[in-house]
């Protein structure tokens, strides 16, 4: 009986010093941020005093919401914040306001127009441009394979104006793309929008612009996956070379099928493991790197089956977000 009340009074000790650290996602639909949040609760477990809030807004392009979550979590007193800017400017504000309250931020995913060390304590994420330039590569060299002769004609579908990530992604691959004398980059400021359903209706009139074109880009798992269906309509799926970034099983599905040729992919968990190590660490007084890379990989349907490409592509989120009890 005493060993009893000696672990229950451990274990309220314990609650009672438990940091609460809310994760604010831009959105909380695509399998990117089941990741982002599978990679939270790991660190959880393993820190063992902290507690985590994972709340963000259903659609990316909601910033009112995802500015509203942040004046909430501030009000509400959390210890520490980590946050995926949906806008690189709507959400400076609230960040500096956070900072007021004496709440350590940790900026994750997408950046923001703040200054690391000022308005927030690290900044963790993909090298974006990096990855957009990766896609390019993939992409010259997969045509110059397939085609004889001509300078072949390349699209890209961007995402959204504000997203700081997607722009850097957009940005790293245009710039590859103009400066190789194989290619021609045409009609590249169209954008899909923030849903598969907006970014499908993009890329259906994308494509119906430009019917002769010989490849195509995008930027997120939402504008891949409309691509892809509207490929599909087309009859275009595996005759166009087509380069996506982010997983989901449909798109690994059909990248086995030589519908994409490849997949530009983040390692979400380890981004919001890391993430939520941060802001414990800022809350202990520990130094935290102002930057924290996550790394990107490219993998295509001959290295898709490694064990280290299917742990990217195909985590078994369902475990992993099991004990939250959803």
């Amino acid at each position: 009986m005493e060993a009893a009340r000696q672990a229950l009074q451990a274990k309220a000790a314990s609650s009672a010093t438990s940091k609460r650290i809310a994760v604010v996602p831009k959105g909380t639909t695509h399998e990117y941020w089941k990741s982002i949040h599978a990679g939270a609760l790991k660190a959880q477990r393993e820190l063992g005093n902290v507690t985590i809030t994972f709340r963000g807004p259903e659609k990316e392009d909601d910033r009112e919401q995802q500015v509203a979550l942040m004046e909430n979590l501030i009000s509400a007193k959390y210890d520490a914040i980590v946050l995926a800017p949906l806008d690189d400017r709507a959400l400076l504000l609230p960040v500096q306001q956070a900072g007021a309250a004496k709440i350590p931020i940790i900026i994750m995913d997408s950046g923001l127009q703040g200054q690391v060390g000022k308005d927030f304590a690290s900044f963790v994420a993909t090298d974006n441009e990096k990855g957009g330039s990766m896609a390019a590569a993939r992409m010259s060299q997969t045509l110059k394979s397939s085609t004889a002769g001509g300078k072949p004609k390349v699209l890209i579908l961007r995402y959204v104006e504000g997203s700081a990530s997607t722009a850097l992604r957009e940005k790293g691959f245009v710039d590859a793309i103009v400066k190789d004398p194989s290619l021609t980059l045409v009609d590249p400021k169209r954008y899909g929008g923030v849903t598969r359903a907006t970014a499908q209706e993009a890329a259906e009139n994308l494509l119906a612009a430009n019917p002769d074109i010989a490849a195509v880009f995008c930027p997120n798992e939402s504008t891949t996956f409309g691509m892809m269906l509207a490929l599909k309509a087309r009859g275009m799926a595996g005759k166009v070379t087509f380069i996506g970034f982010d997983s989901s099983p449909e798109l690994v599905e059909a990248m086995a099928k030589d519908e994409i040729q490849g997949l530009v992919v983040q390692n979400p968990i380890r981004m919001g493991y890391l993430a939520v190590k941060a802001a414990a660490d800022a809350l202990a007084g520990k130094p935290v790197e102002p930057r924290i890379d996550t790394g990107v990989v490219l993998i295509t349907k001959e290295n898709m089956n490694t064990p280290e490409s299917k742990e990217l592509l195909s985590p078994d989120l369902k475990t992993l977000l099991g004990e939250t009890g959803k």
